[in-house]
C-alpha cells in the first residue's frame, strides 16, 4: 500500500489505487459537495421551493454520491494478481463472515450506507425500509459481478451483498424521521407550480 506522503508528493495516479488515497481525496472533495449542496439549494429556492425543502433534498442528492462513491471505488480496487487470477464466487451465506475482521464487517456495512440513509429522503418511491433493501441489495450484487467478470482479484461473495444490504438498511431505518418531507410529486418544483402549469 502506498504511504501518504507518497501521495502528498503529487503521486496522484497511484493514490488512486490505494485506500488511503481514496480516504485523502474523499477528504479533499468534501468543500465541493458542501459548495453543490450550497449551489443544489440555492436553485431551488430561486426555483420556488421552501427553504427547507431546497435544503434537504441537496442534501439528499449531494449525500447519495459522496457517501457512496468513495466506498464503491475502494471495493473496485484490484488486488495483487487482478488480470491474472480469475474471479472466484462465494455463495454459501454466513461462510465468509465468519472469516472476516471487524474493520471488514463495518467497512461492508458502510459501503450503502449512505444510499439507504439519503435515497428514502430525496425519493418518495423508495421512503420504506423494503425498497431501500431492495435497492441496496441490487447495487451490491452489481459491484459483486463486477469485481468477478473484470477479474480484481476479488472474492464476489453473498456475504459482502448481505452486510452491504444490512447497513443501507440500519441507515434507512436511522433517516425514517426525514421521509414525512420526502415530496410526493416527480419533479422538484413546489406543487403550487405543478398544478398552475398547463
Amino acid at each position: 500500500m502506498m504511504s501518504v506522503p507518497m501521495c502528498a508528493a503529487g503521486r496522484w495516479n497511484g493514490c488512486l489505487g490505494t485506500f488511503t488515497g481514496v480516504a485523502l481525496i474523499a477528504m479533499a472533495a468534501l468543500p465541493l459537495a458542501a459548495l453543490a449542496v450550497w449551489a443544489l439549494a440555492h436553485r431551488r429556492r430561486g426555483a420556488g421551493a421552501t427553504p427547507a425543502r431546497a435544503w434537504r433534498m441537496s442534501l439528499a442528492e449531494v449525500g447519495i454520491v459522496y457517501g457512496t462513491v468513495p466506498w464503491v471505488w475502494m471495493t473496485m480496487l484490484p488486488g495483487a494478481g487482478a488480470g491474472v487470477v480469475p474471479g472466484r464466487v462465494s455463495l454459501v451465506p454466513l461462510r465468509d463472515l465468519a472469516t472476516m475482521g471487524t474493520g471488514q464487517i463495518v467497512g461492508n456495512l458502510v459501503v450503502f450506507a449512505a444510499l439507504g440513509f439519503f435515497a428514502p429522503v430525496r425519493f418518495a418511491a423508495l421512503a420504506s425500509v423494503p425498497r431501500a433493501l431492495a435497492l441496496a441489495a441490487g447495487c451490491s450484487v452489481l459491484v459483486e459481478v463486477a469485481q468477478y467478470v473484470l477479474w480484481l482479484d476479488r472474492v464476489s461473495s453473498v456475504d459482502d451483498v448481505l452486510l452491504n444490504t444490512a447497513g443501507a438498511g440500519l441507515a434507512a431505518l436511522a433517516s425514517r424521521g426525514w421521509w414525512r418531507g420526502t415530496p410526493k410529486a416527480p419533479s422538484d418544483r413546489p406543487r403550487r407550480a405543478l398544478a398552475s402549469a398547463p
